[in-house]
């Protein structure tokens, strides 16, 4: 029985017609031959049809970086060019978007020819002047909207500028245009000394579970960042007193209790829950 209700991935590939067949007609002689039939004893994950999260996970991560394996996951399957991914919060990024925020042109250039679609800020990193101004003045204010991670539409910009394979005349040119605009870098975060980061640093509960927490650390950047409890996560911008954003997210705060240069607990705050953990 078991060997009969496991798929061949080939068999599910070969014809979307015998697929309809089987789901719609599933006691009919030869949908039971074709479910039989299995090279590699393949079956569907839970999620299936949709793709596996983990696989979508990893294309938006190696887009940061790491073309190789890039192309060992989207040659085989294109629609990944298009994967996109939540880092937490709804800080949501597509491949395309990772490679043009860190300026890997290579990669965005893998991802478009595979069938992903470049965004505003995608030209802003490749320095299309002339596309970037037309796109702001079809919807004017779009130059004030965020990419990932908080990163505004200037920033992609300079970055460009930076990047091997842009035009450096054209990049400065968009550079000069965004800046004159005023509003194209984005909201502006306070400043933190980097002895006022020590305190808040550390392990949060908000549970009983091995997982009912968060981390707070300094990434890469020295910036705080909140993750997953034990993990790494996204930057924390300072908008007030012992008060954050995650990752330039509209509808999130972060709140330390803070008491004589102690820091207690935190305080999540986001559409439909309020979640307080304590420092441990």
């Amino acid at each position: 029985m078991k060997k009969q209700n496991s798929i061949s991935r080939r068999m599910l590939v070969k014809s979307s017609v015998f697929g309809l067949l089987v789901a719609s007609v599933p006691n009919i002689v030869y949908s039971k031959n074709i479910l039989s039939v299995s090279e590699d004893n393949v079956t569907p994950h839970d999620r299936y049809p949709a793709i596996q999260l983990e696989v979508a996970s990893e294309v938006v991560g190696v887009a940061h970086f790491n073309l190789d394996r890039l192309k060992e996951l989207v040659n085989t399957r294109p629609e990944l060019a298009k994967a996109n991914w939540d880092w937490g919060f709804g800080d949501w990024e597509s491949a395309i978007a990772a490679g043009s925020h860190v300026g890997r042109k290579d990669i965005v250039d893998y991802l478009i020819s595979k069938g992903a679609v470049p965004t505003i800020f995608t030209y802003a990193m490749l320095g299309e002047y002339e596309t970037v101004k037309t796109m702001i003045g079809a919807y004017p204010g779009i130059q004030k909207n965020f990419g990932p991670h908080g990163i505004s539409l200037l920033q992609h910009a300079k970055t460009g500028l930076e990047t091997e394979g842009v035009d450096k005349s054209k990049a400065q040119q968009l550079i000069d245009y965004l800046q004159s605009l005023g509003d194209a870098d984005g909201r502006q975060y306070l400043n933190m000394e980097e002895t006022d980061k020590a305190k808040y640093l550390g392990d949060y509960k908000y549970g009983d579970g091995p997982n009912a927490g968060v981390t707070i650390k300094l990434n890469l950047r020295k910036m705080l960042s909140l993750g997953r409890l034990g993990k790494s996560g996204g930057a924390l911008l300072r908008i007030g007193e012992n008060e954050f954003t995650y990752q330039g997210a509209p509808s999130v705060t972060v709140k330390f209790l803070v008491q004589n240069d102690r820091v207690l607990s935190l305080t999540i705050n986001e559409p439909g829950l309020v979640l307080t953990a304590t420092k441990i």
